[in-house]
């Protein structure tokens, strides 16, 4: 059998086993998502060995989509780390033979204290399965490894079964993207969900503005002074913005008259100009550039009096800088 073989026979088996325990689940599941959600502390996660990694990997999802997770472990927890687990905790103990000695420690604890506990195993009649309040079943055919040893479609199937967890959980609370954000400030997805126009806008002096009688010859000295170069919005005696010059629209203007510099900036100014409101997210910016096939966007205050007086402008290169994509 080639290496590629192996792979898709790898592959195949744990899905098999994830489809058998998907048709497995039934009301346990349920009332484990009511146990997550009456949580009025954290969860607390355990396990040993590989089951510990994967454990691991479920507190951190669980966290991060609004249900406060720490992971404990459970050789340690009997050197004191038993203090972290407190009354109002919920307790999420993995093992899949569900006899790791390692667990007899915080199992013994969280029963003298009343501390709620779900199990995920893969036999609801060991140990760990008859402790919980919740067993859940890790449902596997076979584990992948040729030689039925090593944990893989257990492994899989376990954190596939904590992820089911968190999004039910998630899905129950209402948790939403700007949630989500709150929880993932760094990195390219922090900043995506969390920067909004304001955050990276050109405001005050720096947004280049024209009057629509003012001649080509200071527009195109504002076009060059200011710090967005090659735009300018063109404002009325209210200040709403009526139009946009471009450098483009000057050179073509210039192919097309004899007399370019007699002309003024409603001459040449591109009518109901694009824009988007300081609030809206940086992304949604980005979008509107694209879908508009612009690099200059102006932005509005939707909550100000005069929705159409610009307030800053946005130009492409700012949202790159500022990683957004």
């Amino acid at each position: 059998m080639s290496h590629l073989e192996e792979a898709r026979r790898v592959l195949q088996v744990e899905a098999q086993s994830l489809l058998k325990m998907a048709e497995k689940l039934d009301e346990r599941f349920d009332r484990a998502v009511e146990m997550l959600l009456a949580c009025q502390g954290k969860v607390i996660v355990t396990g040993m060995g590989k089951s510990g990694h994967v454990g691991r990997k479920i507190s951190a999802t669980l966290s991060s989509t609004g249900t406060p997770s720490v992971f404990v472990h459970p050789a340690e927890s009997s050197h004191g780390d038993l203090g972290v687990v407190a009354r109002g905790d919920l307790v999420i103990a993995i093992s899949f033979g569900g006899e790791t000695p390692e667990l007899a420690p915080l199992l013994q604890y969280v029963a003298r204290k009343n501390i709620p506990l779900i199990s995920l195993t893969g036999n609801k009649e060991s140990s760990l399965g008859r402790a919980a309040q919740v067993c859940l079943e890790v449902v596997i055919t076979e584990e992948a490894c040729p030689m039925g040893l090593a944990p893989t479609s257990s492994s899989t199937s376990t954190l596939a079964l904590g992820d089911a967890l968190a999004t039910a959980a998630l899905k129950a609370r209402g948790f939403k993207k700007e949630d989500f954000a709150e929880y993932h400030p760094g990195g390219k997805l922090g900043r995506r969900l969390t920067t909004r126009v304001k955050d990276v806008m050109h405001v005050g002096d720096a947004v280049p503005l024209v009057r629509p009688e003012d001649s080509i010859v200071k527009v195109l000295s504002i076009m060059t002074a200011k710090e967005v170069r090659g735009v300018a919005g063109v404002v009325d005696e209210n200040g709403s913005l009526i139009g946009v010059v471009t450098d483009g629209d000057i050179r073509r203007r210039f192919e097309k008259t004899q007399a370019p510099l007699t002309e003024t900036a409603k001459d040449l100014m591109s009518k109901m100009p694009k824009t988007v409101d300081q609030e809206e997210l940086a992304e949604k910016a980005l979008f509107l550039m694209q879908q508009f096939q612009i690099q200059i966007l102006f932005a509005i205050d939707k909550a100000s009096a005069n929705l159409s007086k610009p307030v800053g402008l946005l130009h492409l290169q700012d949202l790159l800088k500022a990683n957004i994509r």
